[in-house]
């Protein structure tokens, strides 16, 4: 795998979507700024009948790509061809080429985990050969946001010899005969799979595009923290970029506060850069066709493991719906606050079969917080919530929990520090609770999801090597309470067996006490090295 050592220009290329001094006039002259910058190496080109009008230049113009994606084409030609270009003007290029030649809602929907930086994603594709001879080195991801004919797919397998000669010599590339099936079998495939032209860009360019001024009832919910929900206000500067602020509080009252400034690339891509309570924070969402939701990920620009889903509804008149239900269960015979999250939220709230509402405690055009008690003899279910005529949420009741999973059930964590340039990447793990279905039966497919219970956390050996290496000493610290692990430090470590590094490989065990039974779930947990490559897209 290529890896590149993360210099000043490739911290300011991934950080580069998330700031937003984006003046007109620099948008207006992107045009100006390609021709002066990229036809050194790039030719102007006829146009044609589908974009009459617009400039066409040499393999510029023959791909689409995500905002990360046309960020990283730039950031390369900085790296490796000597391009010369201010920041302001690399964000007018990439404005323009992602709101010119970017990628439909239909056509990111597979992939948005990319973006959305969730690194411990574990992909899986029903194409082995596509597996072998493109998701090997980066993510499959990488290669599914972004479209080219079948001549530009050519380039690119042509670029990576040319980049990285040793391709051809690496695993899955050795024990075949790889640049001819290259050629011959994967770039066909890429261009079916991945075409430049497609109906779903088609209509999008066409479609009217999403409002995203006005005020978002917005739920959130961050593992080893829990949920919140609020109101963020999105206010108009130039162009297709907002001045952003957030008010809201976490479920055990903490204030989730901020602001900051937001771009919208491509009609839908949301990016945005918010101070939340002294924390710098990046929003990753993409709005619905209809303009009435945002979803995504909000993660700190410093640690992008440190993330929480973020769920909005647009809080304006004629949209009615529910986003979140926190928490997410109640047993048998117990009372607790739970607080339902949307907008247009009026008349009755229903919990469903078994649940009693005892009193409404507060109560908005987005959210409701209500009194809830479970019937001592309720079985276990997921119930539908209801507010007035609005349909939307679950809500467990459950007599017992028959079985725990820890999720996510393999992830890794990174260690770092210690004098050195890159931070410790932390692992955070949920307990997820399970009951039984109408068959009485734990384990079976009719399982009813409870939904997450607090826990206590340890971890041990996963295997035998594990044990005698001692990596549940060296690896790192779990925290009991939380089910935040923190890796140690990088770097040799003399007290280790050869002084190697503080690697592990450990098994994550969540205990969560129901009644008098205490029960177990495990996963897997891998601390390894520094990840020195941190491009946009993985």
């Amino acid at each position: 795998m290529n890896t590149i050592i993360r210099s000043p220009l490739a911290f300011a290329i991934s950080a580069a979507l998330a700031t937003t001094a984006l003046p007109a006039s620099a948008q207006e002259d992107a045009v100006k700024i390609v021709q002066s910058k990229c036809l050194a190496c790039h030719t102007e080109e006829s146009h044609t009948k589908k974009n009459e009008g617009a400039p066409q230049w040499s393999r510029i113009s023959h791909q689409r790509k995500t905002p990360e994606g046309w960020l990283m084409t730039i950031g390369r030609m900085q790296m490796m061809h000597g391009l010369q270009i201010s920041d302001d003007e690399r964000s007018a290029v990439v404005k323009y080429l992602a709101d010119r030649q970017g990628l439909a809602p239909e056509e990111t929907a597979d992939y948005r985990y990319a973006m959305e930086r969730r690194l411990d994603t574990m992909e899986a594709f029903d194409d082995s050969f596509f597996e072998e001879m493109c998701a090997r080195c980066h993510s499959g991801a990488r290669v599914g946001l972004q479209r080219r004919p079948a001549e530009e797919w050519e380039h690119l397998v042509h670029f990576h010899l040319g980049q990285w000669p040793s391709t051809e010599y690496q695993a899955l590339a050795r024990d075949r005969d790889w640049f001819p099936m290259a050629i011959n079998d994967m770039v066909p495939k890429l261009a079916k799979m991945f075409p430049m032209d497609s109906d779903s860009w088609d209509h999008w360019q066409a479609a009217p595009k999403p409002e995203f001024v006005g005020q978002w009832s917005f739920a959130v919910h961050q593992p080893g923290r829990g949920d919140g929900s609020g109101l963020m206000t999105v206010t108009k500067q130039e162009g297709d970029q907002y001045s952003v602020s957030v008010d809201g509080q976490w479920a055990d009252g903490t204030p989730l506060k901020g602001s900051g400034s937001a771009i919208v690339y491509t009609g839908f891509e949301w990016r945005a850069e918010i101070d939340l309570g002294g924390v710098i924070t990046r929003q990753v969402l993409a709005a619905s066709k209809d303009g009435m939701n945002l979803r995504g990920r909000v993660f700190e620009a410093a640690h992008d493991e440190r993330g929480m889903e973020f769920t909005a509804a647009k809080a304006t008149t004629g949209n009615s719906q529910i986003i979140a239900v926190y928490p997410q269960n109640l047993k048998a015979g117990e009372s607790t606050e739970v607080t339902i999250v949307g907008a247009g939220l009026k008349g009755r709230v229903s919990m469903g079969n078994g649940v009693s509402i005892e009193k409404v405690l507060k109560r908005s055009y987005n959210s409701v917080t209500v009194l809830t008690k479970a019937d001592a003899d309720a079985t276990t279910s997921a119930n539908a919530v209801t507010v007035g005529g609005v349909n939307g949420g679950q809500f467990a009741v459950y007599k017992k929990v028959d079985s725990v999973k820890v999720q996510p059930a393999f992830t890794i964590a990174r260690v770092g520090g210690n004098g050195g340039s890159t931070p410790k990447v932390q692992a955070r793990f949920e307990a997820e609770a399970w009951g039984a279905g109408p068959d009485g039966q734990s384990g079976t497919d009719d399982d009813i999801r409870i939904g997450y219970l607090p826990a206590n956390w340890h971890v041990e050996p996963f295997d035998e090597a594990a044990k005698a290496d001692n990596d549940v000493h060296f690896a790192g610290r779990m925290d009991a309470a939380s089910g935040v692990f923190t890796p140690g430090n990088a770097g040799p470590n003399p007290e280790r067996r050869m002084s190697t590094n503080n690697a592990g490989n450990l098994k994550v065990v969540a205990s969560v006490k129901d009644g008098d039974q205490t029960l177990q779930g495990d996963g897997q947990l891998i601390v390894t090295v520094q990840r020195w490559n941190d491009a946009p897209l993985p």
